[in-house]
């Protein structure tokens, strides 16, 4: 098991659930507009926002921010070692820097001194573009133990200092890269590891890279806290770290919808019913919808129709132009096709009231 750091009121590693962290886009001189795009990611479930600290001015705008934000707020530092320690002294719950970027050794000391009298926790975070140049050499060009060599390089550096207050990150946009680098040091470190695949892109290839890049680590107990990448408004980058826990078993969020591919046998539309539950799932978890966990079927066909909506919560499994409708594995009613979104949803609302 990792150890266990705290950002605030949230635990990493030490067995705590994987956290979801995002990260500002807004200016952090503008506490105003980054103070409304914070209030949106909480209510899509972020636990963590990060937001980047370049100067003075951004330095003034962090303090009001982290008055203001009721999740932790984290510190990006590149630079300037001096906008670490202004961060802290605003109550920053977690800074990330990497120690190679700012200004040589004294000035790591001097942000591991104050993290350690302030107790706020260090992530230390390298990619591609910043290994250092005997690392490189050594190498021939980036390379998975490269990134590891840099990470636990600069996590020595900091244990000089007597600080173990630490969250490692070592992200490459190259998913195989990524994947055997946060390998290699899972492998020999017992520090929380923040994972993600940097650069992941536009929504739709993003997402793609992200799915593998991360679920895969998932897949194999490495992580305590995710970030997806996306170019894009970083509440997407929440709402789709939300699905890919949930898809890995890992989190039981709202309403799982899922469906089969279709074949010669199916004679309804199913890819517009599919469609349209989605919607209408997504509206009734945007209303409130409390309970967590549900699993809906919209199944094509009675060949594995009936088996796979009996073991759902819900489920319907169609036929010619109509839909039987399960709940709990019982038969409740048949219905014709343009109705079955409608009311498969109902089941749910219905237990709900019920």
């Amino acid at each position: 098991m990792k150890k266990s750091v705290k950002a605030g009121n949230v635990q990493i590693g030490g067995g705590a659930p994987v956290s979801i962290q995002s990260m500002c886009n807004t200016k952090t001189s503008d506490a105003k507009a980054s103070i409304e795009q914070i209030r949106k990611l909480e209510e899509a479930g972020c636990e963590i926002i990060r937001l980047t600290v370049p100067d003075e001015e951004a330095a003034r705008g962090f303090a009001e921010i982290k008055k203001a934000a009721r999740i932790p707020v984290v510190a990006d530092i590149h630079f300037d070692y001096r906008m670490a320690l202004a961060a802290m002294e605003a109550g920053a719950d977690k800074i990330r820097i990497n120690p190679g970027n700012i200004g040589g050794e004294e000035n790591v000391k001097a942000v591991v001194e104050k993290a350690k009298a302030c107790h706020i926790p260090i992530r230390v975070g390298v990619n591609g573009g910043s290994l250092e140049k005997d690392i490189l050499a050594k190498y021939g060009r980036v390379t998975a133990e490269g990134l590891a060599e840099s990470a636990l390089r600069n996590v020595a550096l900091l244990e000089k200092y007597d600080f173990e207050d630490i969250v490692i990150s070592l992200k490459s946009s190259d998913v195989k890269m990524n994947f055997d680098a946060y390998r290699i040091v899972d492998s020999k470190s017992d520090y929380p590891l923040h994972i993600g695949v940097t650069e992941a892109g536009t929504p739709s290839r993003g997402k793609i890279k992200s799915a593998a890049g991360i679920g895969a680590l998932l897949l194999e107990g490495i992580g305590d806290t995710m970030r997806v990448s996306l170019t894009a408004d970083p509440v997407e980058e929440v709402h789709f770290a939300k699905a890919l826990l949930a898809s890995l078993g890992m989190r039981d969020e709202g309403i799982q919808v899922v469906s089969c591919p279709t074949c010669g046998r199916t004679e309804v539309n199913l890819e517009k019913i599919a469609e349209d539950v989605e919607r209408r799932a997504e509206k009734l978890m945007e209303s409130g919808f409390a309970r967590k966990g549900v699993k809906l079927a919209v199944m094509g066909c009675a060949v594995n129709g009936p088996g796979e909506a009996r073991e759902a919560d819900f489920g319907v499994a169609c036929g010619r132009g109509e839909g039987l409708l399960f709940s709990k594995g019982e038969i409740v009613k048949k219905v014709k096709e343009e109705d079955i979104a409608e009311e498969l949803i109902k089941l749910v609302t219905n237990e709900k009231d019920s």
